[in-house]
């Protein structure tokens, strides 16, 4: 819960873009069953338990597209 608060509803933010007109108060809810869905079709799908977690990982992932193709590595 505070990881929702503190992010602003960052690590629901795969549900917000698939589910654009549902309230917000349903993600924790969808969450879990989008998990299941994407495990059975075999789509990555990235949970990140701690605040600290997600932020890294967004820096991560902005750096990553910041950089230019022919120098960019993987996380």
């Amino acid at each position: 819960m505070a990881t929702e608060l503190v992010s602003g509803g960052l690590n629901y933010q795969v549900v917000h873009h698939l589910f654009p007109h549902v309230c917000h108060i349903h993600y924790p809810k969808i969450a879990p069953i989008l998990a299941e869905v994407c495990e059975e079709y075999g789509v990555k799908y990235n949970v990140y338990d701690t605040f600290w977690e997600t932020i890294v990982a967004n820096y991560r992932w902005l750096k990553k597209m910041g950089t230019a193709p022919s120098t960019a590595t993987t996380l």
